[in-house]
């Protein structure tokens, strides 16, 4: 043993504790990276090709809906009598109504209107869900308990018969201000109809976004970078605003983002019921409503409006699917 030893002492060199180089340690063709949260992401979503899809989609709506207005040759409120009635054309390539205006340029502002409302929406949903659900789950105890009690009686309130009855109330007053009010007129043209719905999501439709944001922040609240900043001194907002929902902004902008489609339905059902936008502003709702008088002499007037909803509604739900696979690959399906 003690010959082997010795055998071996001899054999050793200072050049064999000399350090290799790199090209030992890399393997070949590979690349250590390191990716952050949004990088990885994008990737994800890029891998999925619904969703890539359902997002061209909604890019070239955008494009129809605002740039799409400015190359027509027509208003959305133009006549041209003599083109009355026409079925789709070269000059009129979704066809005419019957009062002889064009109907694509009214399927441009009518998705554009759409558009609006969804993002408008999703916004009002996103800041106020979002402050509600951090407050309610930083605070718990019995501001937590109060706080979601008042999410369940909101959830028991009929969304569509608040908003009829706000369109009811607030109606004949608010015509009157915008008509009296110069900084109000251009409110004239989409009418309270739209404003009653942006007022029904304000009061309701954010329960949904502060349930996931409370359940979010009640993982969160016991760790341990949120007991430094507390033994720091960082008080209930600065930890909300700078620790809390940063950590929460995957599921913040996917819960917004499926949002959306539902904030354009319920537009679009209540234009189609006549509360929504307010003639002659056109809206997809109320030119489904128009089209249906006249459906088995001119049912290319509501193929156009109806395919658009479809679209939109469609491309947005699986846009949102993939995006929160995508943000939160632990809610694949």
């Amino acid at each position: 043993m003690k010959a082997n030893i010795l055998s071996l002492q001899n054999k050793i060199s200072p050049e064999d504790f000399t350090p290799l180089p790199d090209r030992f340690f890399a393997e070949a063709g590979t690349e250590t990276e390191e990716i952050g949260y949004w990088k990885a992401s994008w990737q994800r979503l890029k891998a999925n090709k619904i969703a890539m899809v359902a997002l061209g989609i909604i890019l070239v709506l955008i494009i129809f809906a605002f740039i799409g207005p400015m190359l027509s040759p027509y208003s959305y409120e133009q006549q041209v009598r003599s083109d009355a009635g026409l079925w789709p054309c070269l000059k009129h390539p979704f066809g005419t109504d019957r009062l002889g205006r064009d109907i694509m340029v009214r399927c441009m502002i009518g998705t554009r209107i759409s558009l609006v409302v969804g993002f408008v929406s999703a916004t009002i949903v996103l800041v106020i869900g979002s402050i509600y659900g951090s407050i309610a789950g930083l605070a718990g105890g019995k501001v937590d308990i109060f706080m979601m009690r008042i999410v369940d009686i909101i959830y028991s309130v009929p969304e569509i018969l608040l908003i009829v009855v706000i369109k009811m109330v607030i109606s004949e007053p608010l015509d009157t201000l915008i008509a009296s009010t110069p900084a109000f007129k251009g409110l004239q043209r989409i009418g309270s109809g739209l404003i009653a719905i942006f007022i029904v999501y304000g009061l309701l439709y954010w329960v949904g976004m502060a349930r996931i944001v409370r359940g979010q922040i009640l993982q969160l609240k016991n760790q341990e970078f949120v007991t430094a900043a507390r033994a720091m001194g960082c008080k209930s907002g600065r930890m909300i605003r700078e620790h809390l929902l940063p950590n929460c902004v995957g599921q913040l902008v996917a819960t917004a983002m499926l949002q959306i489609p539902s904030a354009i339905f319920t537009e679009a059902f209540l234009s189609y019921l006549g509360i929504g936008v307010s003639a002659p502003m056109a809206s997809l709702g109320s030119l489904t409503s128009e089209a249906l008088n006249g459906i088995t002499s001119y049912p290319y007037r509501v193929i156009s409006p109806a395919i658009l909803i479809s679209l939109i509604i469609l491309s947005f739900n699986l846009f949102g699917d993939g995006l929160r696979d995508a943000l939160d690959p632990k809610m694949k399906k």
